[in-house]
């Protein structure tokens, strides 16, 4: 499995002390999943040496965004002749059995005293399956596995699933030339 991972603000470090606190925004707070998520990313980010201080001031603000979604979208037209209606492109029909579902997860490092965007890091990855936590730790483990990225923008991340803990392990990060 893999995962492509695109920083926006590539750096070589995060100036600055690392503690951080998650900004959350109202429907995150009320989603199962999102606490979920939180658990998993706080984990890892203690690993890198941070630390989450939920009720102190921290050194950064922490936006969490994810989604997951159809990996193929179509468009039907109404006004359209017998011939050209319905799916436009793609297969018609699905090899091996079901639909596939792109999944990602964006972290944004601002630092709080001035509102300073210093980081952002984005991965996603496909798969056959809709639910969004199956795909989390690996997207995590991919937006953490070279905390920060720097230069080039564009990496590929190769993971392995580590079947007697659970979870998946990094085993490359190469730079994808785009």
């Amino acid at each position: 499995m893999h995962a492509d991972v695109h920083t926006a603000t590539p750096a070589a470090k995060l100036p600055g002390e690392r503690t951080y606190t998650i900004a959350r925004m109202p429907t995150q707070d009320a989603s199962a999943d999102h606490a979920q998520l939180e658990t998993a990313l706080r984990d890892e980010l203690t690993k890198k040496g941070f630390a989450d201080t939920e009720d102190q001031p921290a050194h950064y603000l922490l936006s969490v965004a994810y989604a997951t979604r159809p990996a193929q979208i179509g468009v039907d037209v109404n006004d359209c002749m017998a011939s050209d209606c319905g799916r436009q492109n793609g297969a018609p029909f699905s090899l091996f059995g079901g639909r596939v579902y792109r999944h990602s997860l964006t972290l944004r490092f601002f630092e709080r005293a001035s509102g300073r965007e210093v980081y952002k890091v984005s991965a996603a990855s496909d798969d056959r399956d809709a639910d969004p936590l199956h795909a989390m730790p690996a997207l995590i483990k991919s937006v953490l596995a070279r905390f920060p990225f720097d230069a080039p923008a564009n990496w590929r991340v190769k993971l392995r699933m580590d079947d007697a803990r659970g979870v998946p392990d990094v085993v490359s990060v190469t730079p994808l030339q785009r």
